[in-house]
């Protein structure tokens, strides 16, 4: 049995049929109040999965207020086993977006090296990597391959941060998704050369007009974090959340059919 096969039932199968969704509140988001807030919406707006900040507290109150698996991301493995007893179904190493405004950069060999310390400190649970956009498209692939390599059960890739669209309109959200849709496809072809079978998640500025795009590059799924957490209303969040799962299921709907 895989890590993977752990998992809810219904999130594996969400990760096998490509549709997953899955909602940030953000690694630097320790707020209780914020946390219970996007946590609820993103139950009832109808995400799989949760991923919030590594704390034990936090988990207890995500899954309280959610009823969805979660997921706690940090950049120090020591964090997560506290978060694992606490109920976290997955640990991740990243999102590293929130550390570039204070010129806090991430080498491929200190997420390789976060990664396999993680795997040592916690060898049966799901572990997922972000891969940081700031490496070259080929650094980001080869840094893939060596996670995949290193146990990693599941990728995830970002850039939408630092993304400066400068049209109006639909295509201004095609501007700002460009570089994570990119870094999927290059990952998730470099996966598949090194016969890899390790879903990629397509992470950080994505909207309802792009996520179909991320799974026609080879997503297994999404992650969301400004366009749910920056919202000021829970009403907001859960109609927000409600319109990707509609985007996301509509497209994978009429693939489906098309096949």
């Amino acid at each position: 049995m895989t890590r993977l096969q752990t998992l809810p039932v219904a999130l594996q199968k969400r990760i096998q049929n490509r549709s997953l969704l899955k909602v940030i509140s953000g690694l630097n988001n320790f707020n209780p109040e914020s946390v219970f807030r996007i946590s609820k919406a993103a139950g009832l707006g109808g995400a799989d999965l949760l991923d919030i900040a590594c704390e034990p507290k936090l988990v207890e109150l995500a899954l309280e207020a959610s009823n969805l698996p979660v997921c706690v991301s940090s950049v120090e493995p020591q964090l997560f086993p506290h978060a694992v007893k606490a109920g976290a179904s997955i640990v991740e190493i990243g999102n590293f977006d929130s550390f570039y405004p204070d010129g806090r950069f991430f080498s491929a060999d200190e997420v390789l090296s976060l990664a396999i310390e993680s795997r040592r400190l916690l060898p049966e649970v799901v572990l997922s990597v972000t891969v940081p956009h700031k490496l070259p498209l080929d650094s980001q692939a080869q840094l893939a391959l060596n996670l995949a390599q290193n146990g990693v059960d599941l990728i995830q890739t970002e850039g939408g941060t630092s993304s400066h669209p400068i049209s109006p309109g639909n295509l201004g959200l095609i501007e700002k998704a460009s570089p994570t849709l990119a870094a999927t496809l290059a990952i998730t072809a470099a996966l598949k050369e090194g016969h890899h079978d390790v879903p990629v998640i397509c992470a950080s500025g994505l909207s309802e007009v792009t996520i179909p795009m991320a799974i026609s590059v080879g997503a297994n799924g999404v992650g969301i974090g400004s366009a749910v957490n920056k919202l000021n209303t829970e009403l907001a969040m859960i109609a927000t959340v409600k319109g990707l799962r509609q985007a996301l299921d509509s497209f994978k709907l009429v693939a489906t059919i098309n096949q």
